[in-house]
């Protein structure tokens, strides 16, 4: 029988792959949004990096009711399907016969 130590090839990278596992973890718990009655909602945070625009631009948006949300307290949060049905209402498809 073999004695194992910190030092053999089998103990490393059985650590290697139990740190890659915490990482891919750790990635997966950063970016999960709880589901609620099959509804994602979102933090000013998140729709601001899905859109790609500023807080100030955002705020913007629910001044001139361009963005649905919901606001408990000083929380403010979006539903996903809002974004979604805001982008797909907002589409400019491309005009294949313009010259």
């Amino acid at each position: 029988m073999d004695l194992l130590t910190n030092e053999a090839q089998e103990i490393i990278e059985q650590q290697e792959m139990i740190t890659r596992l915490r990482s891919r973890i750790e990635q997966i718990l950063k970016n999960y949004r709880p589901v609620m009655n099959g509804e994602i909602y979102l933090s000013g945070e998140d729709v601001c990096k899905l859109l790609h625009i500023s807080k100030r631009t955002l705020q913007q948006y629910r001044d001139d009711n361009i963005l649905p949300y919901i606001q408990i307290g000083g929380k403010i949060i979006y539903k996903e399907s809002d974004i979604l049905t805001v982008l797909e209402q907002n589409y400019i498809p491309h005009n294949k016969h313009s010259v």
